[in-house]
């Protein structure tokens, strides 16, 4: 345990999965890692015409009591109700090492960051709890059929109840990416190289996790991490990992064909000649995230996420100014050491990051592409002003204002 733990803190970890089988799945093996776990097993339920869900909760292992007191259904924000949940156990319970279990309607990262955060007057879940590896369990066959749904919306839970529905592709790929261990299962029909190629695109969709087979007793045996405080959370906090000007890890090299392609350019990107290249850049990518700088916003950070065949781009939140100092003091320590570390005087901590994950691209042509699409000499010296003159197919042109 680290010293934080011995000081009298609890754990608490977060299990997640493509299909309730598979989640099933991961919780056996934590359950046999940490066998006094508490499971806290959420179901959330929304029919669209309230503001707020019904939540219920069912929970595995610890006193009977207990299990009694939190086996109810309440109507409410889902981050509230388990918040409460949680303060209820640690003051009852010495270093409880609980593991919320949620279903595949919730968004993992932002569903953590708001239960992570202290509202007015409360005590910060931080004083009972450290927080422990977010685990997901991944049935090769769905993930492989979601990634390709894109006809489909889907409403899931995160920071705010009212949030837009997202493609099925979209939600798959938000819950991998939440991950910092992925439970792959194996079943019927491995031998045709399908887990081994899921596993690849694993690898490539999330590489800072670690990836293990359920079928691998050596594997394993390195679940017991999922039992124990997680250092990696020291380092950026649930709020900040949903920070969009964060960097977009890329793992390197090809893996059963898949391969990532990361772009950059330090230049403000021309919105008509960015929508005439996406032919040329989308086919064969099976996910795509970023930021970008569009030469008609030059004020705003604007989010590139794809999924399937599916596009979205979105106004994100605004670039640090240099003389903005309440900015920056709002700004995450990531955020503000990201944004020195790229400083540039002129363009500031402004810049296109996006890395593409799919099966045989090409990458010589996906950054020719992307080239192209940015501000030449010519257009860069003509200023902001002009800029925001520029068509917008992508978000629309601009109307006269402070952003031009």
């Amino acid at each position: 345990m680290s010293a934080g733990a011995n000081a009298g803190r609890g754990l608490l970890g977060l299990v997640c999965g493509n299909t309730p089988e598979v989640r099933g799945c991961v919780l056996d093996l934590l359950r046999c890692a940490s066998p006094d776990a508490l499971v806290l097993s959420v179901s959330v339920h929304a029919d669209g015409t309230a503001r707020y869900p019904f939540v219920q909760r069912f929970v595995m292992g610890g006193e009977e009591r207990r299990r009694a007191s939190l086996c109810q259904g309440a109507t409410g924000d889902p981050a509230v109700i388990i918040r409460q949940d949680l303060d209820a156990i640690a003051r009852t319970a010495a270093r409880p090492h609980v593991v919320l279990a949620l279903p595949d309607t919730v968004d993992t990262a932002p569903f953590l960051a708001e239960l992570w955060r202290t509202p007015l007057g409360r005590t910060p879940l931080s004083h009972h709890y450290e927080l422990a590896p977010t685990a997901v369990g991944v049935d090769p066959g769905r993930l492989l059929n979601d990634l390709r749904c894109v006809h489909r919306a889907t409403r899931v839970l995160g920071h705010d109840p009212n949030a837009a529905p997202l493609t099925v592709a979209e939600a798959a790929a938000r819950q991998l990416e939440a991950a910092q261990v992925m439970v792959l299962r194996g079943g019927p029909g491995e031998g045709d190289g399908r887990r081994e190629g899921c596993r690849a695109l694993l690898g490539h969709l999330n590489p800072s996790a670690v990836v293990h087979l359920d079928s691998d007793d050596a594997d394993l045996t390195a679940l017991t991490a999922l039992a124990r405080p997680d250092p990696g959370w020291s380092t950026a906090g649930p709020a900040d990992r949903l920070d969009i000007v964060a960097p977009v890890v890329r793992r390197r090299g090809v893996d059963h064909g898949v391969t990532s392609v990361l772009w950059r350019s330090r230049r403000p990107l021309h919105p008509e000649r960015l929508a005439e290249s996406l032919p040329r850049v989308m086919p064969s990518v099976v996910r795509s995230r970023g930021h970008l700088w569009s030469a008609t916003r030059p004020r705003t950070v604007i989010s590139w996420r794809s999924a399937g065949r599916h596009l979205e781009l979105r106004e994100a939140g605004g670039w640090l100014e240099g003389e903005d100092a309440a900015a920056w003091r709002a700004a995450s320590p990531q955020r503000r050491t990201l944004a020195s570390w790229y400083w540039d005087d002129y363009y500031g901590e402004r810049r296109n990051e996006i890395v593409f994950t799919g099966a045989d691209l090409d990458a010589d042509r996906l950054r020719a592409a992307l080239d192209s699409a940015v501000l030449d000499d010519g257009e860069l010296a003509l200023g902001a002003e002009r800029w925001a003159r520029l068509p917008d197919p992508l978000l629309g042109d601009v109307a006269p204002g402070p952003e031009g």
